[in-house]
Formats: structure tokens, C-alpha cells, sequence
């Protein structure tokens, strides 16, 4: 279920925010997208999951073209947006913010259940409170009630905005262990994340996206180490003139552990 964009452009009002995209996700594969606020991720992501109307370009998906269709006709195809600030239904109990994420295959019945058992198992503390007010859970809970009520909805593409964003370093650690295992069990993953760091760590590919357009696109690994990269989207650079000796070293071992926390992906 490979994704393709081509030339994509779209915005608001009379106003391009993005600008002719070429991008692609492959099956089991993790896709960062890296860039300052306003570069146009977010925009990139709901105009891929239908939210925002594209203006020019195709989007094809499973060979295709659906950049026509509307959301709810694209999570059918298995597309699915996580989307940034969690966006769950706080007034409903956290069982009925699973039940609306499988709201597109309602149909069948027996799937819901056996997905509502599989995201059960996966998330225990949310076992333990399914009936319980979703507004009453942590950021860090209600980032896994996000996280699964897209996967009650059978993705095979799962696009993330900003998961991290508000968490306390052991939770960003276990998303972004979630997110690797949702990528080595097949699905395709496409991450917009302000810790470039760790999605360039756990990236097969990424794309540098500046003012709306693609900047540059390469493995994670060769981003990661890309000093440029570094100067511009990992703090201070690895190799920056004004960094002091023992600030470049701790960056550099810090690169370094996530690569070899994540298999050197």
C-alpha cells in the first residue's frame, strides 16, 4: 500500500502552503517529516488524509489517484491521521473514543471487537479505564487513546502529527517504540515530529521541508549525521564552530545511542 504524491500543492484561502511535493511511503517503512513551525507538515498531512482541499498534483494510493476523495473515502483505502493535540472526545468515556475511531467499519461488528482487544492489549492502562471519562486521563494516556482509536480504524498508512509534543521523555520513548512496532508488523508510517532527533533515528527516509516545499530527502541515517541538518534542526550543530568541545561530544553520543537504540536504522 504504497503512497505517492506528485507536484502536490494546497493552502488556505488564496494562499499555497504547500508547494508541488513529491513524496513517497513504502510499506514497513517509517517517513519523517522534519521542519521549523509553519513549514507546511501539518498542512502536507491533512491534505493527505482529505482534511484540506489540494490544489494541484495527485495523490495515489495503492496505485490510486485520491486526491478527488473525501476523508471518510480514504480511511476506507486504510489511510488514518493521528492528529496533533490529540483531539479526543473528552466528554466520552474512553471505551466510546475506541468504538468511534472503528466508526467507517461499524458494519462489522466482530472486527470491532477483536480490534477493540488488540488495542486493549497493547495500551493496559486504558484497559483498565475503558469506562472511565477520557478527559480525566494524562497527556500521556490521552496520546495513546489517540493512537488507538486510529489503529480501531485498520490503517495501512498511519500518519502522526507531532505525537510527542507535551510528554514527558519516558512517554516520547514509548511512543516512539509504538511507532517502530507498528512499522516492523507492515504498517507505513508518516511522521511530522519536533524531536528530530529520535524521528530521524527510527526514520527509514526523511524530508526537510522548508517554506512549504521539499528541501532535501535522504535515508534517516544520512540526515541525522548531515551537519547542515544538524546546524539547522538538531539544536546546537555536532560539528558547530561555537559549540564547546564537551557539548559536541555529548550531542554526538547522543546521536549515536539512538541510532544503536533503534537497530542503526
Amino acid at each position: 500500500m504504497t503512497l505517492e504524491l506528485h507536484r502536490l500543492s494546497a493552502g488556505y484561502g488564496g494562499m499555497n502552503v504547500i508547494h508541488e511535493i513529491d513524496l513517497t511511503v513504502h510499506p514497513r517503512e517509517i517517513v519523517t517529516l522534519i521542519g521549523a513551525n509553519g513549514a507546511g507538515k501539518s498542512t502536507l498531512l491533512k491534505t493527505i488524509s482529505g482534511l484540506t482541499p489540494f490544489r494541484t498534483g495527485t495523490i495515489t494510493f495503492n496505485g490510486e489517484r485520491i486526491e478527488a476523495a473525501s476523508t471518510a473515502a480514504r480511511m476506507r483505502h486504510g489511510i488514518v491521521h493521528v492528529p496533533e493535540g490529540r483531539q479526543i472526545f473528552s466528554g466520552l468515556s474512553v471505551g466510546e473514543n475506541l468504538e468511534l475511531g472503528a466508526y467507517i467499519h461499524r458494519r462489522r461488528s466482530d472486527d470491532t471487537d477483536m480490534r477493540r482487544a488488540e488495542v486493549a492489549t497493547r495500551f493496559p492502562a486504558l484497559r483498565e479505564r475503558l469506562r472511565e471519562v477520557a478527559g480525566n486521563l494524562s497527556g500521556g494516556q490521552q496520546q495513546m487513546l489517540a493512537i488507538g482509536r486510529g489503529l480501531m480504524s485498520r490503517p495501512k498508512l498511519l500518519m502522526f502529527d507531532e505525537p510527542s509534543l507535551g510528554l514527558a521523555p519516558r512517554l516520547v520513548t514509548e511512543i516512539f517504540d509504538l511507532i517502530v512496532s507498528l512499522r516492523d508488523q507492515g504498517l507505513a508510517i508518516l511522521l511530522s515530529e519536533q524531536n528530530a532527533q529520535l524521528s530521524l533515528a527510527i526514520a527509514d527516509r526523511g524530508y526537510i521541508i522548508e517554506n512549504g516545499r521539499v528541501a532535501l530527502t535522504g535515508s534517516g541515517q544520512d540526515l541525522l549525521r548531515s551537519k547542515d541538518v544538524a546546524d539547522r534542526y538538531l539544536g546546537v550543530g555536532v560539528q558547530h564552530e561555537s559549540a564547546s568541545v564537551d557539548e559536541k561530544n555529548r550531542l554526538t553520543n547522543h546521536l549515536r545511542d539512538l541510532l544503536r537504540v533503534y537497530g542503526g536504522l
